[in-house]
C-alpha cells in the first residue's frame, strides 16, 4: 500500500484546512493520514470513525487517535469533520444526515473522494443544507469540498434508513431488513439466489455465513431447517446490524461477529455457505476470498461442507482444489457458478 492514498494526498495539500480543536475523520483509509493529522494537530482531540472492522483493527496502532467502530457516528460535536466519500450513494446520504445531527453551528465539513466514486454528487446532496460550499482542490482524480454552516438535525435514528422486503425462493419466504452500506441493499443478489435455489439444506449443525450482508442466507436456511444454528460474519458493522435484525424478524437462532476474514472465528463449524466479497471500496480485491478459501478448512468439522457462489470469471478453482483436494460445480448460469467441497 502506498504511503498515502490519492484522497489523503489531496487533503494534505490543504494542511491549513485540517487544523481544528476537535476533529472527526469518517471512513479513514489504511495509510499514514491519521498519523500526519495528529502531527498537524498535536493538542487536538481526534476521533476516527469506521464501520469496517479491518480498518478499526489496523488503526489501533495509530497514536493519539480515538477509534470508533459502529454503525453510526459518535455524538462528539466536532469542530471539523473530514469525510472520505463512499461509493454507495444510500450510505453517503445516510451519513450526511448523521453528520447534521452530531455537528454544531460552526462545524466545518470537508468531503474528499475519488471522482469515479461519486464525490462530485456531494455538492448537490448538500444543496440547501449548508450556507457555504466551495471546491477547494482537485487533483489525482479526486475532489475536495468544504461546507460551512450546516443545517443541523435534532436527532438521527438508524432505523429510519432500514429497508424491509421479502424474499421468496421456491416455497420459502423470509423477511429481510437491510440498510445502506450493506451488499445489494434492498434486494436479493442474483448469485445468492442461484446458490440458495440449487444447494441442499444441511440436516443439522452450525452454519457459518461468511460475508453475511443482510443475513439472507442464514434466514433462508434457518426457515428451511429450524434445527440449524448460525454464525454470521462480516467486516461491516452495517451488515452485522442488518443481519441481527433479519434473524430476529424470522425467529432464527444465530450470532453475528465482526471479523476481518476469519480472524475472529474461534469455533469450528459443520457447514459454510457464502457469497464472498471481491471488492474493497472501488477496487476489485480477489485476496479476500482467496485467503478465506485457504483458511476455511481448518475451521470446519470433519466431513463438513462448503457451498460457495462466485462470478464465473473469478478463478477460485485452483484454490478450492489445493485446499479441499476436489470440488464440484453444482450450478452455473451465464454469470455465476456454485461450488461444493467437503472437508
Amino acid at each position: 500500500m502506498s504511503h498515502f492514498t490519492n484522497p489523503s494526498q489531496v487533503l494534505l495539500r490543504n494542511e491549513a484546512a485540517l487544523i481544528a480543536d476537535s476533529i472527526l475523520v469518517i471512513n479513514f483509509e489504511q495509510d499514514m493520514f491519521l498519523s500526519q493529522l495528529a502531527n498537524i494537530n498535536p493538542n487536538s482531540k481526534i476521533t476516527a470513525y469506521t464501520s469496517n472492522f479491518a480498518n478499526a483493527a489496523w488503526a489501533k496502532s495509530v497514536s493519539n487517535i480515538d477509534i470508533v467502530l459502529d454503525a453510526q457516528l459518535p455524538t462528539s460535536s466536532p469542530d471539523l469533520i473530514i469525510y472520505y466519500y463512499p461509493k454507495a450513494k444510500p450510505e453517503a446520504l445516510m451519513c450526511l444526515d448523521n453528520i447534521a445531527a452530531i455537528s454544531h453551528e460552526n462545524t466545518r465539513l470537508l468531503i474528499v473522494g475519488d471522482n469515479k466514486g461519486g464525490v462530485k454528487s456531494a455538492e448537490k446532496q448538500l444543496k440547501g443544507k449548508a450556507q457555504f460550499c466551495n471546491k477547494i482542490d482537485s487533483a489525482r482524480h479526486c475532489s475536495l469540498y468544504q461546507f460551512i454552516g450546516l443545517t443541523l438535525q435534532d436527532s438521527f435514528l438508524l432505523t429510519d434508513y432500514q429497508k424491509t422486503f421479502q424474499v421468496t425462493i421456491a416455497d420459502t419466504t423470509i423477511d429481510v431488513i437491510s440498510m445502506p452500506g450493506v451488499f445489494n441493499h434492498g434486494e436479493l443478489d442474483h448469485g445468492t439466489a442461484l446458490l440458495l435455489k440449487t444447494m441442499t439444506t444441511p440436516d443439522a449443525g452450525t452454519v457459518l455465513d461468511f460475508g453475511c450482508g443482510a443475513g439472507i442466507i442464514s434466514a433462508y436456511l434457518g426457515k428451511k431447517n429450524p434445527k440449524l444454528e448460525f454464525i454470521c460474519i462480516d467486516v461491516s458493522a452495517f451488515a452485522t446490524t442488518a443481519t441481527e435484525l433479519t434473524l430476529a424478524a424470522n425467529n432464527i437462532k444465530g450470532v453475528t461477529l465482526l471479523s476481518n476474514g476469519l480472524s475472529e472465528l474461534k469455533d469450528k463449524v459443520n457447514h459454510i455457505v457464502t457469497n464472498p466479497p471481491f471488492h474493497t471500496g472501488l477496487n476489485t480485491d480477489y485476496q479476500i476470498t482467496e485467503t478465506f478459501i485457504k483458511e476455511a478448512k481448518r475451521f470446519m468439522q470433519p466431513n463438513g461442507s462448503l457451498n460457495l457462489v462466485a462470478n464465473s470469471f473469478l478463478k477460485y478453482q485452483p484454490f478450492l482444489e489445493q485446499e479441499f483436494g476436489s470440488y464440484t460445480q453444482t450450478a452455473k448460469n451465464n454469470k455465476f457458478t456454485v461450488y461444493y467441497a467437503k472437508s
